[in-house]
């Protein structure tokens, strides 16, 4: 028998190598979704009109409205400055998630 227990070794490789190879590696995952977790994006549209900040778990954290944005007749503009601030602002989380979490290549992140 092999150092990995299995008759033959598996053409050399070594399972118990292969084991902590993949702790580690869901280590390092957990460690780069906590860091993510824990960051902030900004965003502002309407020359600063609207602004929001999320965390990296896609929450709003903040949301500020300029008073002179506020149009009763153009209750539309509005809604669509507040979704494209949103919007910005989950792209960029979704930016440094690919980039972070990416590299790891692991199917089922939803990257």
């Amino acid at each position: 028998m092999s150092k990995g227990g299995f008759p033959g070794g598996f053409g050399g490789i070594n399972m118990n190598q292969i084991m902590k190879q993949a702790k580690k590696m869901q280590e390092d995952v957990t460690k780069a979704q906590e860091n993510l977790a824990s960051k902030t994006y900004e965003s502002t549209t309407g020359g600063g009109a609207v602004y929001v900040k999320i965390n990296g778990e896609k929450k709003i954290q903040e949301l500020k409205i300029q008073k002179e944005v506020v149009d009763p007749e153009d209750v539309e503009m509005l809604q669509d400055l507040i979704i494209s601030a949103i919007n910005e602002a989950q792209n960029q989380a979704d930016q440094d998630a690919a980039k972070e979490l990416g590299k790891y290549n692991i199917p089922g992140l939803g990257l």
